[in-house]
């Protein structure tokens, strides 16, 4: 039999070949002490993986709650842009970047990679104006300003319509151009 790993016991047997036929035991396993030894290990690891497997499990006690304060920091910690209306409300700039990417997919032979949004130093409280740096990768023969007029078009189109802030800039990075 080939060795199928580096656990060679001392008669020439691997211990892959001893696990693979734990249940079959040969007149060699039975007789060799070596592959005995290791068959008998392998039966207590099987055993006990076993009992493992049937063991109930509950989680720690506030898990849960301890999860979800993490979640919370960190969507605080994220940047967040103001929505139209009085200030108060405010978008995460994860989620605005998600729905621009989005956008940009949408154009054929586009794939967006990034997306950098901030609020714009020209915005105000009733008119809220964002600033994007988009990441895309675009396939080679799709290298060209109609490419970019429409992922310009569908970019501007969901920030107003989607989110409804205004963009008072859109810088297009092409980072990769994509092949076939």
């Amino acid at each position: 039999m080939a060795v199928t790993s580096d656990y060679v016991l001392p008669c020439g047997r691997d211990v892959e070949e001893v696990w693979e036929a734990i249940d079959l035991s040969d007149e060699h396993t039975r007789a060799c002490p070596h592959c005995a030894a290791v068959r008998e290990s392998l039966l207590v690891l099987r055993e006990a993986t076993e009992e493992m497997a049937r063991e109930e499990v509950e989680p720690p006690s506030g898990l849960v709650s301890r999860i979800m304060s993490a979640v919370r920091a960190d969507v605080r910690r994220s940047g967040a842009v103001p929505l139209p209306g009085d200030g108060l409300a405010r978008i995460s700039t994860r989620a605005v970047a998600a729905v621009l990417r989005y956008a940009a997919d949408g154009v054929s032979g586009v794939r967006a990679r990034g997306c950098r949004v901030a609020e714009a130093p020209e915005s105000t409280v009733p008119d809220p104006v964002i600033e994007v740096e988009l990441t895309i990768a675009i396939a080679a023969g799709l290298v060209t300003r109609e490419t970019y007029d429409e992922v310009r078009r569908r970019v501007l189109a969901a920030a107003s319509a989607r989110i409804g802030v205004r963009l008072a800039r859109l810088d297009l990075v092409v980072s990769d151009v994509l092949e076939g």
